[in-house]
């Protein structure tokens, strides 16, 4: 009974050596090549394996490598995103400080032809015997002889523009005489809407605008047209008198006297219309 415990304890290896030794030498051989490549074959497995683990850590390690390069490369797109929204916003304040300064210029250039009146289709060489001054006289008694020639003492200043003839330009230069009182100038442009002629020449009056009013003014012709044709009825807003009013309303609504009478101000303001727009349109 002893033996047998002692031979179950026999390690299992040991038993197949004794198994194997006490096979025929054919079957003997047989079995311990089987078992050479047997163990062949487990450690090849055991090596690939190996090789399997420490390729799986390189690909670790790759992607690893592969997410932070990832991940600062998402950083660097957000900064400039950011750094483009920056510059966008940059960008639209330069361009709301030139359109300002464009404005401001127009407006400049508008306030200086405020008094000036052009007067287009007058022949070459006419205000060289008469002067131009004269010629608005001839103008006037042809054209509208009730006005009298009140208006042509007013005249502080006139010239052909521009200085210089062109060759390459076969259109006539405009006379731009500038008069001291811009009520004469409206007397000149309200009349103005009948023909004017000059010794039987069809000639024309007009305000003397900036080329950035003319041009806004140009852009605005097609859509009033369009408006007026759809039986729409565009306003303009003079801008200096809207915001007196404004100023007004607020003095009278919140500035009293002990007695309760208004202590608010009229203010007068230059006459200077624009459209319902965000782009403006002046006229003179």
């Amino acid at each position: 009974m002893h033996q047998k415990k002692e031979q179950d304890k026999t390690p299992e290896k040991q038993l197949n050596e004794v198994e194997i030794g006490n096979l025929p030498e054919k079957e003997f051989r047989i079995k311990r090549k089987m078992q050479e490549m047997f163990k062949k074959n487990l450690e090849e497995l055991k090596n690939k394996q190996t090789e399997m683990n420490n390729t799986i850590t390189e690909m670790k390690t790759t992607l690893e490598g592969i997410n932070s390069r990832i991940t600062a490369a998402e950083e660097q797109i957000s900064d400039l995103e950011d750094r483009m929204v920056e510059f966008t916003a940059l960008e639209q304040n330069k361009e709301k400080r030139m359109k300002r300064n464009e404005d401001s210029l127009r407006d400049i250039w508008d306030n200086i032809k405020h008094n000036n009146i052009r007067i287009i289709g007058v022949p070459e060489g006419e205000e060289r015997e008469k002067g131009p001054e004269k010629i608005l006289e001839e103008i006037i008694v042809e054209n509208f002889p009730n006005m009298g020639k009140e208006i042509v003492t007013q005249v502080q200043e006139a010239q052909r523009l521009p200085y210089r003839i062109n060759p390459r330009r076969n259109t006539l230069r405009h006379i731009v005489i500038k008069l001291a009182k811009i009520k004469d100038k409206q007397k000149l442009l309200k009349a103005e809407k009948q023909q004017i002629t000059y010794k039987g020449i069809l000639i024309k009056l007009t305000a003397d605008l900036s080329a950035e009013t003319l041009q806004a003014r140009r852009e605005w012709h097609d859509i009033l047209k369009v408006m007026k044709g759809k039986n729409l009825q565009p306003r303009l807003l003079y801008l200096k008198q809207a915001k007196a009013k404004r100023i007004q309303h607020h003095q009278t609504s919140f500035t009293t006297n002990a007695k309760g009478t208004s202590l608010g101000r009229k203010h007068k303001g230059t006459k200077r219309p624009t459209i319902t727009n965000p782009k403006p349109l002046r006229k003179w």
